[in-house]
């Protein structure tokens, strides 16, 4: 069999990779991307061959429909040529639209019933959508597919993307002994479900610059607009991580983490790391490691200031033992994959 995985985000290329590589034992397997930094980036670092096709329509809704009408048109050319079996992706605008149009069977994941527009836009086209089981099905009903075609799974996605091995092709940032390591991530600016309103990163960090000078504050960026704006706005006070970096690797040495409450929040808190959110990203993954107390919620930088400092003076390793039992009680969900993908073929 031949299968096709459009695979657009950072957090994509970690949750499929070894999917991938178990399918390859058995099928023909064919992977697109888009020209996204960080993607790219993380592909190479992972030894994941993808052929690139269009690019990220960045933050304007005009530009991400005149990118998604370009890739389309670029992306039936080369999967008519193809001619996959099966499409995967997590929930992919133009892999539907693609699949749909040439007649391919769809299998789609999905955690963000939060992103409306990609969900409208994909959700109706797919055959069986598989999702984590905290998230209940009407979340994705409402889109336009049955309840009999969504299969739950045990797990939440950032327990999938924490099974990777560090690759050697990671380096870490220069830490400075006898110094604490607090990581921030940015949030994604560029999602449609974001407003302005929502982007609290730049207060916060300047609240830690103010209270955490003689510590190790790392700032991790998703777009080089990002990385330009923050050199420019907080010069040498701050290290920019500049380069796509293995996020795991970061997070296990880092001593807090303070992130928008996506997937890099999620894989701190399943790390045993203390974790903060600032909620850029309001989602129902979130408010589940909230409630298992993996998670702290705070939008107030004020607040997040003390939030680091109580959590700098706890031990990890109570923060560390409920991760582990929480990361005990996951199933994977490649076998519930396989059965879909039986179901339909």
């Amino acid at each position: 069999m031949k299968i096709w995985f459009d695979i657009l985000t950072p957090k994509q290329v970690l949750f499929f990779e070894l999917m991938i590589k178990k399918l390859r034992k058995n099928h023909r397997v064919f992977c697109t991307s888009r020209n996204y930094r960080e993607v790219i980036q993380l592909a190479k670092i992972r030894n994941l061959k993808v052929v690139v096709v269009g690019k990220h329509g960045g933050a304007e809704r005009s530009s991400k429909l005149d990118e998604s009408l370009k890739r389309m048109v670029y992306l039936l050319k080369i999967v008519k040529k193809y001619s996959p079996d099966l499409t995967i992706s997590f929930c992919s605008p133009e892999a539907s639209r693609i699949s749909y149009g040439l007649g391919i069977k769809h299998i789609a994941f999905s955690d963000s019933p939060h992103a409306v527009a990609v969900m409208r836009l994909s959700v109706p086209f797919v055959q069986k959508l598989l999702i984590p089981w905290v998230i209940p099905k009407k979340e994705f009903i409402k889109f336009g597919i049955r309840e009999k075609d969504i299969i739950q799974y045990k797990a939440i996605d950032a327990a999938i993307t924490l099974n990777r091995k560090i690759s050697a092709k990671s380096k870490l940032p220069l830490k400075t002994k006898g110094k604490k390591t607090i990581l921030i991530r940015m949030e994604e600016s560029h999602a449609a479900y974001l407003t302005k309103n929502s982007q609290r990163s730049i207060e916060i960090i300047k609240k830690i610059i103010k209270e955490f000078s003689d510590e190790n504050i790392l700032v991790h960026a998703r777009y080089l607009k990002q990385v330009k704006f923050l050199k420019k706005y907080f010069r040498n006070k701050v290290k920019i991580l500049t380069s796509t970096i293995d996020g795991k690797m970061l997070l296990e040495n880092s001593d807090v983490f303070i992130g928008s409450g996506g997937t890099m929040t999620a894989e701190s808190a399943l790390l045993g790391v203390p974790t903060i959110s600032f909620d850029a990203v309001p989602n129902l993954i979130q408010t589940y490691l909230i409630k298992e107390k993996l998670i702290v919620r705070e939008t107030d930088p004020k607040k997040v200031i003390l939030a680091i400092k109580r959590l700098t003076r706890t031990p990890k390793m109570g923060n560390k033992r409920k991760a582990k039992k929480v990361l005990s009680s996951f199933e994977d969900p490649y076998p519930k994959l396989v059965r879909a993908i039986k179901s339909i073929i």
